[in-house]
């Protein structure tokens, strides 16, 4: 039946200038939103703009002109032009999106929405001042775990229960893919972009202690030639592949029996829940919002950060228990598929949308009382 009530008009807008978990989580929140929402994407790179607006058909979009002397006028009369009820800000990091963030709050009847994909601290203090300034006065604030909402809370002094959780989803797969033979040298892989906060060099490091294992390595970054170096200098180049960035690494979790995150900073990673819902089991740090999908012993292992023997330890368990590697990841599958999924992701969207509207602006020029 068709609704008689108008459609609930939605910006969906990025700073972003290149492609990572953040944009890939607003690309499956756009693709799968109800016809009860029309969504414009904005943003300042075309390539971006297009590449989250590309499964949602009879979508419109909008990328900002590039000029700083006009950017905060730029954005504010785009949203005016627009006349939205709700924009929905998609933050790659804390101080992400600030002149959007401005502009928006000073549209009045205009709802803001702020998704904090990353659980970052700065010591900055002006970006910490500004940061907070503007995140005390949007209407909702999201970050993607409940230890991720509870540290956005702590590093910003933004009171007790003020961040609401919603993870990210990944789309559902009709078929698992079948299992490697128990017989089979255990193959791990680990995905991210090839940087620091990753920990791609501890994965290296552990596998030099541990024999019978061999690794694909998925994504491509500054540090793939020194990963490389690492690996070659410590005797196991002929056991990881760099196989950069992949387009669908579906592919790949097919061909391995575990996932490996060794993140020394995490939020929600789209990588941890792929794998689970390929039924591969998923050995992680114990970091941002991790640990609230793998279940320690359940559906996969969880480790400190740096710690390269406890990866180690955690990798010998898995080459020594062929049978038990699938009941890991039946169990991680079944945990993913009831709360991890595009499809509840969206659902939880649409309801804070939904309520936004239906509840009382949060004042822009005080802040409202803080909860201890």
């Amino acid at each position: 039946m068709m609704s008689n009530h108008p459609p609930i008009k939605i910006i969906a807008y990025t700073d972003s200038l290149g492609i990572g978990g953040a944009e890939i989580s607003l690309k499956h929140l756009i693709a799968t939103a109800s016809s009860e929402f029309e969504i414009t994407v904005v943003g300042v790179s075309q390539f971006i703009v297009d590449f989250i607006s590309a499964q949602r058909s009879n979508n419109s979009k909008f990328v900002l002109p590039s000029s700083k002397l006009t950017e905060l006028f730029t954005h504010w009369r785009v949203f005016q032009q627009l006349q939205p009820d709700i924009i929905h800000f998609n933050l790659c990091s804390p101080w992400a999106c600030a002149t959007g963030l401005t502009a928006a709050l000073l549209q009045p009847h205009v709802r803001v929405v702020m998704v904090n994909q990353l659980p970052l601290r700065t010591t900055h203090l002006p970006l910490w001042l500004r940061s907070r300034m503007l995140a005390l006065r949007v209407d909702a604030q999201v970050a993607v775990g409940v230890a991720s909402s509870r540290r956005m809370e702590d590093f910003y002094a933004l009171g007790r229960d003020s961040v609401i959780s919603i993870p990210n989803g990944v789309p559902d797969i009709d078929t698992v893919p079948s299992y490697p033979t128990a017989a089979h040298p255990l193959i791990v892989a680990s995905m991210g972009r090839l940087d620091a906060m990753k920990g791609h060099d501890i994965l290296i490091r552990s596998l030099a202690q541990v024999e019978g294992v061999s690794a694909f390595i998925l994504g491509d970054g500054e540090r793939r030639q020194s990963l490389a170096e690492l690996a070659c200098e410590l005797g196991v180049g002929d056991r990881i592949q760099f196989h950069g960035w992949v387009d669908n690494p579906r592919d790949y979790l097919a061909q391995c029996h575990a996932l490996v995150m060794p993140s020394r900073s995490e939020g929600f990673p789209l990588a941890m829940v792929e794998a689970m819902l390929a039924a591969r089991p998923v050995i992680a740090t114990r970091v941002g919002s991790m640990p609230e999908a793998v279940m320690d012993g359940q559906t996969g292992f969880l480790v400190e950060k740096n710690d390269v023997a406890g990866l180690a330890q955690a990798l010998c368990w898995l080459r020594d228990r062929p049978d038990q590697r699938q009941t890991l990841g039946q169990n991680a599958r079944a945990m993913a598929t009831a709360h991890f999924t595009v499809d509840a992701m969206t659902s939880r969207y649409e309801t804070l949308w939904r309520s936004l509207l239906t509840r009382p602006q949060v004042p822009r020029l005080r802040v409202p009382p803080l909860k201890d």
